[in-house]
């Protein structure tokens, strides 16, 4: 039992470490925009090239591109990034399979941790783009929708892209969620659905520009000025 206790502790500082690496490494990242999605997807696949295009349109409106790191999905957000001229930033966590650096990160982190990471996913977003994903997609997308109907963050953007691979999750959201009253019909407003790479860069976009800037004072740029949210 000692034994045990023992590396339970030094664990905690194991994990200190990564939220102090963390933070000291995306605390002037500026507004970001998190990326997820499945790392199984091909490059030649309809959501990596929309993935590619869509960050790359935001990143030369002047967001950074946060990605997990890996292949996929992921490797599409930091190239796309890296396309636009804006930062690409990788966290990359430690997986017995499918996690593999790509090689389109300009500032790469690495946790042991899924917590932890997280934390940094949602912390210096100023939206998310969620790409068709399986289970840790869904878990970083119910996530954010929680979050944001408890209010422990501030209200950001959050952009679903592929009508056809979410519609049924959708239509169970409607359908048994709303029905059963386990969640409102206004919770469905916390995020937004579209296929064109444009119109969801669009609407982060300006979700920013009429969310953050007062009234009479919109100026040319549409990038947002507030801190990111406090966890």
């Amino acid at each position: 039992m000692e034994e045990f206790s023992g590396v339970e502790t030094w664990r905690v500082f194991r994990i200190m470490s990564e939220f102090v690496d963390g933070f000291e490494s995306l605390r002037n990242v500026g507004p970001a925009v998190s990326v997820f999605g499945s790392a199984r997807t091909k490059r030649n696949d309809w959501a990596y090239k929309t993935t590619v295009k869509t960050t790359e349109i935001l990143s030369r409106r002047g967001y950074s591109i946060i990605s997990g790191g890996g292949p996929g999905i992921m490797e599409a957000a930091n190239r796309g990034a890296r396309r636009g001229k804006g930062l690409s930033i990788g966290l990359n966590i430690q997986l017995p399979m499918e996690q593999m650096k790509n090689k389109y990160q300009d500032k790469s982190l690495h946790f042991r941790h899924f917590f932890s990471r997280k934390v940094m996913f949602v912390k210096y977003a100023s939206g998310y783009l969620i790409m068709p994903g399986g289970f840790g997609t869904l878990d970083e997308f119910f996530e954010s929708l929680t979050l944001l109907q408890t209010g422990k963050i501030r209200r950001f953007p959050v952009v679903m892209m592929g009508r056809k691979y979410w519609e049924g999750l959708i239509r169970w959201m409607e359908t048994a969620m709303v029905a059963e009253g386990t969640i409102s019909a206004a919770d469905l407003g916390y995020f937004f659905i579209t296929d064109e790479p444009q119109q969801a860069a669009d609407h982060i976009i300006k979700f920013h520009k009429e969310r953050i800037l007062p009234v009479g004072e919109r100026r040319k740029a549409s990038l947002p000025t507030e801190e990111p949210p406090t966890l």
